[in-house]
């Protein structure tokens, strides 16, 4: 495995509440691990969610004895999502705090996927594929043919979402898993980047690019140039599939 992972304040927020994780090596008996959260809340309480969720999981994860990838993220995710509801009953200045989080891993060329909110995954090869399902009441809007997907990005309620971690006792996680070929990439971003760079712009970027790296870092710089209103996350990883 191979990643870069890169977060930055975007240029009008003045707290950056997205937190990210991302390792190539074993966590615990996982043989890697990825994560992006986006935290909601004011103040510092959007960005306590988005951290104490995602070092909840990895924490989790880490002393976890037995389970496979989906076993393992979805308790981990529950478990985040008690930690960051606790802390928003317990102290007043963080309540109704929450935060969207993306969490994969790679194991024996298959991509394993779980998401609450409407931070994104991304399938990378002859084309980009959103692999994640967005929770948020725009998705609802174009499931239910009451707007057209071209126009979803630019709509004013694009940042409401239906689904959050720790913001209710239980949390409803979706799954995927993805069987990977030789060559593919995969992003997972907070909506800081795909509200500012339409897809066939990230696509081009990723294909582009000589490095995971140098390809981060470009999106990033499109997200601020076109306007940069939310905190920006990517992780950029490319599998090892097929002996590449």
């Amino acid at each position: 495995m191979r990643s870069y992972c890169l977060t930055d304040i975007g240029t009008v927020r003045k707290m950056n509440q997205d937190f990210v994780y991302a390792s190539d090596q074993p966590v615990g008996i996982l043989p890697n691990l990825y994560i992006v959260a986006d935290g909601m809340g004011g103040h510092a309480a959007g960005d306590y969610a988005s951290r104490c969720a995602v070092e909840t999981m990895v924490d989790y994860i880490e002393n976890a004895s037995s389970g496979g990838p989906v076993t393992l993220l979805g308790n981990a995710l529950t478990e985040a999502n008690r930690k960051v509801m606790e802390k928003a009953l317990s102290d007043r200045s963080m309540e109704g705090m929450g935060t969207t989080l993306v969490a994969a891993v790679v194991q024996n060329g298959c991509l394993y996927v779980a998401n609450v909110g409407d931070s994104r995954l991304y399938l990378i090869d002859d084309r980009l594929e959103q692999i994640t399902r967005d929770h948020s009441l725009v998705e609802e809007m174009v499931r239910a043919g009451e707007l057209r997907r071209e126009d979803a990005r630019l709509h004013p309620d694009k940042n409401v979402i239906t689904r959050a971690v720790g913001v209710k006792s239980s949390v409803a996680i979706d799954f995927f898993d993805v069987a990977l070929n030789r060559g593919d990439r995969f992003l997972i971003c907070s909506d800081g980047l795909t509200n500012m760079v339409p897809e066939d712009m990230i696509f081009r970027i990723v294909k582009e690019k000589g490095s995971l790296e140098e390809a981060a870092r470009e999106l990033v710089d499109e997200a601020n140039r076109s306007g940069g209103s939310d905190n920006i996350s990517v992780i950029l990883a490319a599998p090892d599939v097929g002996g590449d």
